[in-house]
């Protein structure tokens, strides 16, 4: 590991909120059903013009705002993404064009829900060999690839970006440990079956609705319940701290209700839970930045405080991160 340290984080949400009633109608709920089954009252969802990269690049800004560097200083930017702008070419390297990045290179990690952890591992390496600032982006437009009238996926989700700078040796947070971890045996519980090789869009896929985002709702709190908290026990002991270290604990924004068993699971005794779903829902990849921003500033972490960042999804995938605040 290196000593880089986060000199900045910045997010962004579209301006369009969306209610409970607006998504509960097709798919035949009503508000009360889904607080009660996900503690989310509303989200937000981009607007008809906008994609995942003008997202990313408007959260890119105010992290590096926040950092106090300019785009031009960046040797990275890891693009955190299961929603490009199109198959290929990455969406980072549109944000690196929107934000006139000369010279940083620029690439996509899709590790869907995990994603913004699994980028800050691999921003980490390349800057442990070129030095310099790294920009990582978490961003998701999940409101394209929704099936209206799925009552287990449509209530889910919002479409947002958060991001983080990662600088050299000195004053800030330290990313103190980081671990991965992939399942692929349960890779079908989370998916979109078509667009790629395996299933192209043609007009039978179509036809049968393959296009949409589908999840295996009990079989992913299965994971979650069965995974996380070995992979936490296991995290901080190699890392070498007791759950009784930690202050902080910003999840994975899947399901307030799933993250209150998980929160309780976990034994953090002397940990804050922090939690955006209510009002942003699951912006999967950018839901851990975004969060992090929100606590930020709020002004919930003092030096020297532990924060433990903890992303879950599909693939199924894992990512866990300690930062000394």
């Amino acid at each position: 590991m290196t000593d880089a340290r986060i000199l900045g984080t910045g997010a962004y949400l579209p301006d369009r909120v969306v209610s409970n009633d607006e998504v509960a109608a097709a798919a035949g709920v009503d508000d009360a059903w889904i607080i009660s089954k996900t503690a989310i009252r509303e989200r937000r969802w981009a607007a008809a013009e906008q994609a995942t990269s003008d997202l990313a690049t408007a959260a890119g800004r105010a992290a590096l705002e926040s950092a106090g560097i300019t785009a031009g200083q960046l040797s990275v930017i890891v693009v955190a993404t299961s929603t490009p702008d199109r198959p290929q070419p990455p969406t980072a390297a549109y944000v690196q064009r929107n934000l006139g990045a000369v010279g940083a290179a620029a690439f996509d990690v899709n590790a869907v829900c995990s994603g913004e952890v699994f980028a800050l591992g691999a921003a980490e390496s390349v800057l442990a060999r070129k030095g310099g600032h790294a920009l990582i982006i978490g961003a998701d437009l999940y409101s394209r690839i929704l099936d209206p009238t799925d009552r287990r996926t449509v209530v889910l989700f919002g479409d947002g970006a958060g991001a983080m700078v990662l600088g050299p040796a000195g004053s800030g947070p330290r990313i103190r440990h980081l671990d991965l971890h992939t399942f692929g045996e349960f890779a079908e519980l989370i998916q979109v079956p078509g667009g790629g090789s395996r299933l192209p869009l043609d007009a039978q896929a179509l036809q049968s609705r393959q296009q949409f985002f589908t999840m295996d709702g009990r079989g992913v709190r299965r994971f979650v319940a069965d995974h996380l908290p070995r992979l936490v026990k296991q995290f901080l002991h190699e890392a070498g701290v007791v759950p009784g270290d930690i202050a902080h604990f910003v999840p994975h924004q899947a399901n307030g209700v799933m993250l209150d068993a998980v929160f309780a699971e976990l034994a953090l005794q002397n940990a804050t839970m922090h939690r955006t779903l209510e009002h942003y829902a699951n912006t999967g990849a950018a839901s851990i930045p975004i969060t992090l921003d929100a606590a930020r500033h709020q002004g919930a972490f003092r030096p020297g405080e532990m924060v433990l960042l903890a992303g879950f999804g599909g693939g199924m995938a894992a990512g866990l991160a300690l930062i000394e605040w």
